[in-house]
C-alpha cells in the first residue's frame, strides 16, 4: 500500500506539472449541469479516443471518432454519431457516406458514479440520431470538436454476489482505481459493464449540450 501511494503522488506530481503547459479545454453541459475537465487522448489499435475524467464523483465522457476507413482523423468536417454499442458497422458506413456529407463516425459514452465506492453507475450511450459532431483545425495547431447530443441512459448496481465475494480486495481495487483515475486524467476500469454489475430496467435520456472540446492532436 505504501509503495501504491508513492506511486500515486508521483503521478499527481508529473500530471499536476503537464498540466501546468496544457491547455487544451473539455467542456459540456450534462443534463444542465456544466461539466468541465481537461481532455486526454486515448488510443486502442487505429482507433482514438477522447476522453475527459473527472472524481468525487467519478465520471468519464469518451468520444470517439474515425473516418471510414476505422483510423483516427486527419480532416475538418462533419462525423456522424452513431450507436455507441456497435458504431463501425458497415450499415453505419454505408448510410454515412450515401449522403456525402460526412467525414466518418463519431460515437459517445458517458459514464458517472451515483453511488460511491463505484457501487452504482450512470451510463448513457449515443445512437443513430442523426447528430453530428463538428471538427474544425486552426492555424495554432489546435482541433476544435463541438457537439449535441442526446444518450440512451440505464442504471448499474454492483451484484450482491460480486460485493460479497470481493470483500476487502475488491474495495481496496477499486480505490486504487480511482486514485489513478484522478492522479492521471485518464479513466482507470471506470466501466459497469462486464464488471460485476447487473443493468437496471430503468432508463432514461442524458442531453448532452454546449460541448466543446480544443486540444491538440500531435
Amino acid at each position: 500500500m505504501k509503495q501504491f501511494v508513492l506511486i500515486t503522488s508521483l503521478l499527481l506530481l508529473v500530471v499536476s506539472l503537464h498540466a501546468q503547459k496544457d491547455t487544451s479545454t473539455f467542456v459540456v453541459m450534462v443534463n444542465g449541469k456544466e461539466y468541465k475537465t481537461q481532455p486526454r487522448r486515448l488510443n486502442i489499435g487505429h482507433y482514438g479516443y477522447i476522453t475527459g475524467n473527472a472524481i468525487g464523483p467519478d465520471k468519464c465522457l469518451r468520444i470517439w471518432l474515425a473516418d471510414f476507413y476505422g483510423k483516427e482523423i486527419k480532416e475538418p468536417g462533419t462525423y456522424l454519431i452513431v450507436d455507441a454499442y456497435y458504431p463501425d458497422t458497415k450499415q453505419n458506413i454505408n448510410d454515412a457516406l450515401a449522403t456525402g456529407k460526412y467525414k466518418g463516425l463519431a460515437a459517445i459514452k458517458y459514464v458517472e458514479e451515483t453511488k460511491s465506492p463505484r457501487m452504482e453507475y450512470h451510463v448513457g450511450m449515443s445512437e443513430n440520431n442523426g447528430e453530428t459532431v463538428e471538427v474544425t483545425m486552426g492555424a495554432d495547431g489546435y482541433t476544435e470538436f463541438t457537439f449535441n447530443c442526446s444518450l440512451t441512459g440505464s442504471w448499474w448496481k454492483e451484484k450482491a454476489m460480486t460485493t460479497a465475494f470481493g470483500g476487502v480486495g475488491r474495495l481496496v481495487d477499486k480505490m486504487e482505481n480511482k486514485a489513478v483515475t484522478g492522479a492521471t486524467g485518464f479513466e482507470q476500469d471506470i466501466d459497469p459493464e462486464g464488471n460485476g454489475y447487473k443493468k437496471q430496467k430503468e432508463t432514461d435520456t442524458i442531453l448532452l449540450a454546449d460541448g466543446k472540446v480544443r486540444m491538440k492532436m500531435k
